[in-house]
């Protein structure tokens, strides 16, 4: 247990450090939360890294026998002694290593120093200290790589001899397991890095916090399967130490979903109007319907085409329907008086008559929004209706559609950093659509989603998120807290939905279906 100053009640340590996992710190200010941990513990650097490298080493002979042969490459900062001392802790416990430390400048950081120190006096471990030439080993499938090059302090692309060194590995078929942070990749923007220059780790062991890059699609096949490691940071820093960014959890959702009263009637839970569907769409609007009757809206009314309303009316009988003038796509903007919020966009189209009656609805509507799908895609061509949308109101884009909306980004990292931007100048909440879900307020602070899988992506996924969401905003609950609960549930649906079905059978209706699981889960 760590020391604390007298401000800071030991009782309610495990609290903060529940609250405080949740923290995605960017690089730099994990150095200055390693500092802080040093002076306020207090505690020596070098048992600081002792402490992770045990975390570390406990965690690979968790997942490896002792008969594997290891190799390991160390570099000469701090990334490197935790790998040396990681070897040092796996010989111990009768693990057979053979151990590459670059030392190419002659030049290692005190920690990493200590730590080669160590090492070099067991003799069953292999040490090779390579100051000049290097001749690699030979890797075979059999062998597991521990990578601990370079950590996430690095703020320029591999090159020379240790871009060659992660090539080599790159092109064996050994299993690697990166320590903090795959040898190459940076923390957060990786947008002017040489990605075949960094190491491709099947298993990256991170330390205390998931870094941002972690999260971001073009850099999957770099990380791989990551896993943080809490390596006991000082509570009270990381509370203190601010960051953009963090991690959705169950305990921060469960209590946004109030228990209902006794005496509650359906008008207290909302009424609300969603507007969606076209000739050959109408499944869009009959997915949204049920996924909004299914997260708990009082009253529900849907804005279809003549066309979709017999459909409409035999699968969701619970919806009551508003007929538009046209046969077959949305033409009409309706009042919105009567309603506490309108989802507008799956199925909808981009018809002339469906554009005009779009920015009419923006003209006069008041109340929420959730906006997607071809909402979207025409305010990706009237972008300055962007920023006249009510108060409360919530769009979810999915990368296109983002891209649409602020123009074409060159990955992930810059799409994210645009959409913070966006929902900062609009005042808008945003959710951007992927892997790990981005929720994004009005200040830019951004949470990521934890839920879903694979099998999410198959039609109509999104249409059950804006009709969970439209139900949600119609409860009462303030925008950004429904859109983190609403995401979370969403993709916790589809978790329930494939541990039965699998990903691949995995279609929209499952998740309708899951619904009334996850919410109470």
């Amino acid at each position: 247990m760590c020391k604390v100053t007298n401000n800071f009640c030991i009782y309610h340590i495990l609290a903060y450090l529940r609250h405080c996992m949740k923290k995605i710190f960017p690089t730099s200010s994990v150095k200055k939360l390693d500092a802080y941990t040093i002076e306020h513990e207090p505690v020596a650097e070098i048992d600081l890294m002792e402490r992770a490298s045990q975390a570390l080493a406990g965690e690979i002979c968790s997942r490896f026998a002792p008969v594997v042969p290891f190799v390991v490459f160390a570099g000469p900062g701090n990334n490197g002694g935790d790998a040396l001392a990681v070897a040092r802790l796996m010989a111990e416990r009768g693990y057979r290593l053979s151990v590459y430390l670059f030392n190419v400048k002659g030049s290692l950081s005190p920690c990493c120093q200590t730590n080669r120190n160590r090492l070099s006096q067991l003799s069953e471990v292999e040490f090779h200290e390579v100051t000049s030439q290097f001749t690699p080993p030979v890797l075979t499938a059999e062998h597991v790589v521990i990578d601990g090059l370079f950590g996430s302090g690095l703020n320029k692309p591999l090159a020379g001899g240790f871009a060659s060194v992660a090539r080599y590995v790159n092109a064996s078929p050994a299993y690697v397991v990166a320590i903090d942070v795959p040898s190459g990749l940076m923390g957060e923007d990786n947008t002017y890095n040489t990605m075949a220059q960094v190491m491709n780790a099947h298993l990256t062991l991170t330390l205390q916090f998931p870094k941002l890059a972690f999260l971001l699609p073009e850099n999957a096949q770099k990380v791989g399967e990551w896993k943080v490691l809490d390596i006991g940071l000082h509570p009270q820093g990381i509370e203190q130490t601010p960051t953009p960014y963090a991690i959705t959890e169950a305990d921060d959702v469960r209590g946004l979903l109030k228990p209902r009263a006794r005496f509650a009637h359906k008008g207290d839970f909302g009424r609300a109007l969603l507007i969606a569907g076209k000739l050959g769409m109408a499944g869009a609007s009959i997915l949204a319907a049920r996924a909004c009757l299914r997260s708990g809206v009082g009253l529900l009314t849907v804005h279809v085409p003549q066309c979709n309303n017999p459909m409409l009316q035999t699968a969701v009988p619970e919806a009551m329907t508003q007929i538009d003038i046209h046969s077959d796509h949305f033409a009409e903007a309706p009042l919105t008086d009567a309603y506490n919020v309108v989802g507008i966009g799956p199925g909808l189209g981009k018809h002339e008559d469906t554009r005009a009656a779009l920015l009419e609805l923006l003209d006069h509507c008041d109340i929420p929004l959730v906006l997607d799908a071809d909402a979207l895609n025409i305010l990706g061509e009237e972008r300055e209706h962007l920023y006249n949308l009510p108060l409360g109101s919530i769009i979810t884009p999915h990368p296109g559609e983002m891209d649409r909306l602020v123009g074409r980004s060159q990955n992930s990292f810059q799409r994210l950093q645009k959409a913070r931007e966006l929902a900062r100048e609009a005042q808008v909440c945003i959710v951007l659509k992927g892997a790990y879900t981005a929720v994004i307020d009005t200040a830019g602070q951004c949470w990521f989603n934890p839920t879903g899988n694979p099998g999410m992506a198959t039609g109509g996924s999104g249409d059950v998120l804006t009709g969970i969401l439209t139900a949600l905003l119609a409860q009462g609950i303030k925008a950004i807290d429904a859109a983190r609960l609403g995401v979370y549930i969403h993709g916790l649906a589809a978790d329930m939905a494939a541990a039965n079905l699998g990903e691949v059978s995995l279609t929209a209706h499952d998740i309708i279906d899951y619904l009334p699981s996850a919410f109470r889960g």
